[in-house]
């Protein structure tokens, strides 16, 4: 057999001190042994370091990066302060930075966090653009460019976000539908930040609407902020069921979830389970997070996000998911060997089990997404938390040359 690309001496998560061999045809992966014999047009050493798949980040304000500078550091200090109980406030002052927004300087923007991304392995976003009545479509325009411009390096599913709201915000939701008809992959939503229960079922029954009309996934940012009442999340989940839209939709943040009684948690891990919604988690952006290690115990798809790139919430980021696995360590006390290797899989196999990206595992058979890392183990990768020496996505290399 010929292959495009092979793989020499490769460590993998489950080969423990074997150095396997792994052979790339017409974009999958079609051999995993030691020895491979075949040729191949590309031939990559991997010299005994860790192969795994490439890195899955579940949760991007791409049309916000890098605006940090343009709007006041209040917003910063209010989304991170007190519990997180002035976070509404936050978005308010974040969302000034909206009246500036135009396509021609959101894209260069844009390129260069996907240009980050790439150099960290991160193959797979899931990309938000504020669409609502002071950003208009000036985001998802700028972010649908970029899914064109970068689609064989990363795959980029871009938001429709309503981030002001759409009972509040009257007319944000012809603007969402409107980027449906541009062509935006994924529905988003944010009812917590509704005034009344009321209005935030109503926002969900509206997305829910436009997601059935345009035959599209779901993603709404649920209950972020220092608030044990807020209940958008049970509201998501229910109306999940009821329209059997299971599988297609995840929940970002959920932070107040932290704050749940027990009781009251594991009923929504629960139903959770039973809509089959995906849970993305940034414990690096503010002080309160869901509960990761409960929710992976429990069988929800969880995983971890970089959220922000210096922007109003989060001055820092890469795109870079090795260091958001380093930084989680930390913020969730998850530094056993054992751990490190859930954290793993945080941001790579359960992150794309929380996309629903199919054939994703290093597996015969499934999707060449693939990093070769500049390490022998997890432990050594998330410790430095450094660029891949090789990223592979769809069976090609397209690691940057600097």
């Amino acid at each position: 057999m010929s292959f495009d690309l092979l793989i020499k001496n490769a460590r993998t998560r489950f080969s423990k001190e074997k150095l396997l061999d792994i052979g790339i045809k017409a974009g999958r992966i079609s051999e995993i042994r030691e020895g491979l014999k075949d040729t191949a047009d590309l031939e990559i050493d991997a010299s005994g370091k860790l192969v795994t798949e490439s890195f899955v980040n579940g949760h991007l304000h791409l049309c916000k990066v890098y605006t940090l500078t343009m709007v006041s550091q209040k917003a910063l200090t209010s989304y991170q302060g007190e519990s997180m109980g002035k976070a509404m406030t936050a978005i308010e002052l974040a969302s000034r930075v909206k009246e500036q927004y135009d396509e021609s300087w959101i894209i260069e923007n844009v390129r260069r966090a996907v240009r980050l991304a790439i150099k960290y392995g991160n193959t797979h976003i899931r990309a938000f653009a504020d669409t609502d009545t002071r950003a208009k479509l000036e985001g998802v325009k700028a972010l649908i460019k970029a899914r064109e411009e970068f689609k064989n390096a990363v795959e980029i599913q871009v938001v429709a976000f309503p981030q002001d709201g759409v009972v509040r915000d009257p007319g944000a939701e012809d603007y969402v539908r409107e980027a449906m008809e541009l062509g935006a992959d994924v529905v988003g939503g944010i009812p917590w930040i509704e005034y009344t229960d009321e209005d935030s079922r109503q926002h969900i029954d509206l997305m829910f609407n436009l997601a059935k009309k345009y035959d599209r996934d779901i993603s709404m940012l649920i209950d972020d902020a220092g608030d044990p009442g807020l209940r958008t999340l049970e509201m998501l989940a229910v109306k999940t069921i009821k329209e059997g839209w299971t599988g297609r939709v995840m929940v970002h943040h959920a932070r107040a979830m932290q704050l749940y009684p027990e009781p009251y948690f594991r009923k929504i891990a629960a139903l959770l389970k039973r809509a089959q919604i995906g849970v993305v988690s940034d414990p690096q952006t503010g002080p309160l997070h869901a509960r990761v290690r409960d929710l992976y115990d429990e069988g929800v798809g969880i995983a971890l996000g970089q959220d922000d790139i210096a922007d109003a919430y989060y001055p820092f980021g890469r795109n870079n998911m090795l260091e958001v696995a380093f930084l989680a360590a930390h913020l969730l006390w998850m530094s056993t060997f054992e751990e490190m290797e859930i954290l793993y899989d945080l941001i790579t196999t359960k992150a794309a089990q929380a996309m629903a990206i199919k054939d994703f595992k290093l597996e015969e058979g499934n999707k060449a997404n693939l990093v070769v890392l500049n390490a022998k183990d997890v432990w050594e990768a998330l410790t430095g938390h450094e660029a891949p020496l090789y990223v592979i996505k769809d069976g090609k290399d397209v690691t940057l040359k600097e």
